[in-house]
């Protein structure tokens, strides 16, 4: 009833304000004031705003909040009034006796709060909405999704809309994996080696939020052709002391994580660490490959065959401190260690070779594969706040290092007895280093209107040194090769210097515009300590940037956005080294790599029916110099490098529904759908592919609440044949079904889980057609695991009002991706 009464009164609004107009005659007098969530104390837009006549309770005038919660209702004649605040998912607020006078009369902030039960505490069990929808972005509130707990933050991607993650937990948006990934609105060295290596150290259990931003405005760096992903962490704002203890155990992986932080006076200490560790992993890889010659048209033909092991331990430990120097000035120091150990063991490795069907040879062989890193991410952030309201400076600097080792062994051994006979072994270390200095301002020009500018600059250094090994014997006295392209090192040094400009403002009632343009200058030199230069031209781009809202007075939402972006390649794309584990199928980069530039176009509209949400959008993605993946043959072995070639084009829709069927019956489902069309316009025939198709990703997620202290969850993800240049790589589902149990007050919870419980294993095919080569390969991952987890919240807590958030360096200028591995 309550919610008809809100519709009601949305749509009598226009109605009601047009009568009070006639009464309106003092257009020097107000109320204004801004309306906060007084749970996440974020402003809360659009939420209807009512002014009553204090004696006659009849509607005077009204309005609704802008995107930063402010709200200003003038031309109001002297009196007392009663306001009333409501908005879909809030308990209505009202201020009785308000009593204007002369001029505009400052209400403040005003906490609109969940409509749900408070707790002992200050603890409130109401839950946001799954999917919230913001003018550039889409917000998944993770901290809502059981089903995650135990595992990392590859495990919550795979719930979050648009956004689709493979076995080895690349991720990808609308199809494209150009993305950038930032943590509470940060680069990460760690993340700028491999996202995927990246989101495995953050467990699942500390994500708040994971926002999707799919048109970013100039302030964002303009990298990431697929968008920017903002993970949230969880923080406390609460005063005094808190420590948070969450642990898992399960037949495939177990974590721990200990969080903890302080908060007294001025000060405000945090320190956490989380490791999780991987265990009885196993696998299994089949290959079938076919390389005409070009000469004579044999066919060499190979099998391969391979037993694999994976095992993990990954962990992140952070240090962070925060002084409020006074009501205007703040200083906030952080560290962030991480490290990454991924050794994959392949047994029992056979390959046979044929020529024109014939046995030629065959060979065993046992490949050690290591992927490890450590990484440190430093920062130092000034934020100096004007009297007046969204006026704000900061100045962010931050160093971030990642040295990682991405190695392999290949141990040759005889068929009969299994003993060894030689080996070959790649040593490849790389170290990537930032310094980045940024310096941002904003400030309000008038009413709901908003300039903001600065200016940055991002130092990076990568080194890589590779070196080549072989043993000629089976006692594995390894040798250094003398090869240029085999043992080298590869150094390249890039500065990227850039500006913005950006204006946001309300035209019309219910309407935003943010509209702004961004100029980046890069510089770059490289060279092997061999002492040949690689000659890479320097180059600038103009990058615009626009973005339009309109909030309906149901709450409905309807955007247009675009903007352009640039696709730097980083150091997995240039890197010359040659991966081999595998000596038939061989992966090297390409140092010369130029950026590649894409245009993003974006429509969505969002609609909430009763307590459901919906959002649908459609989306085009054109892509110029796009880095493609180019395949060609020497013999009978497929060697895999990266040209910039031809174009991409990407047109799809996203639909995603949040569906609240009772009180204690929740269900969120989406579906990504979009049609690609790939071609590398290679001038020679032979080389010359393309590729088009539909694809599309489903995920569905519901939550039942059996009571207080009991929950039930299930989540399943769906993703379909994946379209690539010269071929396909299968389709994958996964599943999960988890129960969970609160204790003492809700301080401790304890939990069961289960992934994939039905299925025994997966089987990811791999198809290459390109040119003279044939090939098909078959990934198997045994992953069905039973998990136990158990996590408790010490300390007692009281509140306190919460500081502006700080800024936070973006450095989303580097393409990511992963190599076309057909042998793990």
């Amino acid at each position: 009833m309550k919610l008809k009464l809100q519709f009601l009164l949305l749509f009598l609004l226009p109605i009601t304000m047009v009568k009070a107009a006639t009464i309106i005659t003092d257009a020097g007098t107000g109320i204004t004031g801004t309306v906060i969530d007084s749970v996440s104390q974020k402003p809360v837009d659009y939420a209807t705003v009512s002014v009553f006549d204090q004696a006659s309770n009849k509607v005077v005038n009204g309005t609704v909040t802008a995107t930063d919660g402010k709200f200003t209702i003038d031309k109001l004649p002297a009196g007392t009034y009663r306001i009333r605040i409501n908005f879909m998912g809030y308990a209505n607020k009202t201020i009785a006796n308000i009593k204007v006078e002369s001029g505009m009369l400052k209400l403040g902030r005003i906490l609109l709060s969940p409509d749900s039960k408070l707790l002992k505490e200050v603890q409130v069990t109401g839950k946001k909405a799954l999917i919230e929808e913001k003018i550039d972005r889409t917000v998944y509130n993770a901290e809502n999704d059981l089903t995650a707990r135990g595992g990392d933050a590859t495990d919550v991607m795979k719930r979050v809309p648009m956004v689709s993650v493979d076995l080895d937990g690349n991720v990808s948006v609308r199809g494209s994996s150009n993305i950038k990934v930032l943590i509470n609105g940060k680069p990460s060295a760690m993340a700028s080696a491999s996202v995927s290596d990246a989101l495995k150290q953050i467990p699942a259990d500390l994500i708040k939020s994971v926002e999707v931003i799919t048109s970013p405005s100039a302030k964002y760096d303009a990298e990431g052709s697929g968008g920017i992903i903002n993970i949230i962490l969880k923080q406390n704002t609460l005063q005094g002391l808190t420590l948070n203890l969450n642990a898992a155990a399960g037949t495939r992986g177990a974590d721990l994580g200990l969080n903890g932080g302080y908060k007294t006076g001025k000060l405000t200490f945090s320190l956490g660490g989380f490791g999780r560790t991987g265990y009885n992993i196993p696998g299994e890889f089949n290959n079938s490959q076919t390389v005409t010659s070009l000469t004579n048209g044999d066919a060499l033909q190979t099998t391969q065959s391979a037993n694999t092991h994976n095992k993990y331990l990954f962990a992140r430990y952070n240090a962070g401190l925060d002084y409020d120097i006074s009501a205007h000035n703040s200083l906030s120091l952080g560290v962030v260690f991480g490290a990454n150990n991924h050794p994959t063991v392949q047994d029992n490795f056979l390959t046979n070779s044929y020529l024109n069907d014939v046995l030629t040879g065959s060979s065993l062989q046992k490949n050690n594969i290591t992927n490890n890193s450590n990484s440190v991410d430093a920062t130092l952030t000034y934020t100096l706040t004007g009297k007046k309201p969204d006026r704000e400076f900061s100045f962010l600097t931050e160093y971030s290092q990642n040295n990682r080792h991405n190695n392999f062994e290949s141990i040759f051994l005889d068929q009969t007895d299994g003993a060894s006979t030689g080996g070959l072994k790649n040593n490849n270390n790389s170290v990537n280093k930032e310094l980045t200095l940024e310096a941002d301002y904003q400030t309000p020009l008038a009413k709901n209107q908003l300039l903001e500018f600065g200016a940055k600059d991002i130092v990076r250094t990568v080194t890589s040194n590779y070196t080549y090994l072989s043993a000629a014997d089976g006692s594995l006295d390894y040798q250094p090769v003398s090869s240029a392209s085999l043992s080298n090192a590869f150094n390249y040094k890039q500065n990227v210097a850039s500006g913005y400009v950006s204006f946001t403002f309300n035209p019309f009632k219910n309407y935003t515009i943010k509209a702004g343009t961004r100029y980046e200058y890069t510089s770059i030199s490289a060279d092997f300590q061999s002492g040949q230069a690689v000659n890479i031209p320097d180059y600038g781009i103009l990058v615009p940037s626009l973005n339009i809202s309109k909030k309906f007075d149901n709450g409905d939402m309807i955007k247009l956005g675009y903007n352009r972006r640039i696709q730097r390649p980083s150091i997995e794309f240039l890197n010359p080294n040659i991966q081999a584990s595998n000596a038939l199928n061989i992966t090297s980069g390409n140092p010369g790599l130029q950026p590649e530039f894409t245009n993003n176009f974006e429509l969505a509209y969002s609609t909430n029916i009763k307590s459901n949400h919906f959002n649908i959008s459609a989306f085009m993605r054109n892509t110029n110099d796009a880095i493609q993946t180019i395949r060609s043959s020497s013999g009978d072995t497929i060697k895999t490098s990266y040209q910039n070639l031809g174009k991409q084009n990407a047109y799809g829709m996203s639909l995603s529904a949040n569906l609240t069927l009772t009180s204690k019956l929740s269900l969120n489902g989406g579906l990504d759908m979009y049609y690609l069309d790939l071609d590398n316009q290679d001038p020679d025939p032979l080389f010359r592919a393309s590729n088009h198709g539909w694809v599309a990703n489903y995920r569905i997620f519901g939550s039942y609440d059996l009571s207080d202290k009991y929950s039930v969850q299930a989540f399943a993800f769906r993703r379909s044949r994946q379209i690539q240049l010269q071929g396909y790589q299968g389709s994958f589902g996964v599943y999960n079904l988890s129960f969970n149990r609160k204790f003492a007050n809700k301080k401790g919870s304890i939990g069961i889980g289960a992934d994939n419980f039905l299925t025994n294993g997966f089987r990811i095919p791999t198809v290459v057609n390109s040119g003279n080569i044939n090939q098909n390969a078959v990934n198997i991952m045994h992953n069905r695991s039973i998990e136990l987890t158990f996590t408790y919240k010490f300390g007692g807590l009281s509140a306190e009002k919460p500081k502006k958030p700080k800024k936070a360096i973006n450095n989303d200028d580097l393409k990511e991706g992963s190599s076309n591995n057909n042998n793990n």
